[in-house]
């Protein structure tokens, strides 16, 4: 019997998942980053000062209350909104990037040297 010998890998590699590397370059894990820090900071500093939150009285309700209900609610919206902004603002920029020749010596601004 003959074994059987896997296929030989590809000349050109795999990527590792469904997305291209580039999203993860340092712009998009800041950006991730800053929206899940204003997220924590939203969701824990209101639960952290919720006593403190309950003396200020709007409509009726507590403050407390207003935060727990809506406005959790409204800064997370508002966190996608940004992220979804934000990544068409990159991807633009990236597709003009590629979409640009690139400049020869005699286009290229002048600059000083040294």
């Amino acid at each position: 019997m003959r074994s059987q010998q896997p296929n030989p890998r590809p000349s050109e590699p795999e990527m590792a998942g469904p997305f291209p590397p580039d999203l993860h370059d340092v712009r998009h894990i800041k950006l991730k980053a800053g929206l899940l820090l204003l997220w924590a900071l939203v969701s824990f500093g209101a639960t952290y000062f919720a006593r403190d939150l309950q003396v200020l009285v709007f409509g009726g309700w507590p403050l407390g209350y207003w935060i727990a209900a809506q406005g959790a609610v409204l800064v997370f919206i508002g966190i996608v909104v940004a992220y979804g902004w934000a990544m068409n603002r990159f991807e633009r920029e990236d597709l003009a990037d590629r979409e640009a020749p690139p400049l020869s010596s005699a286009q290229a601004p002048d600059r000083p040297h040294g």
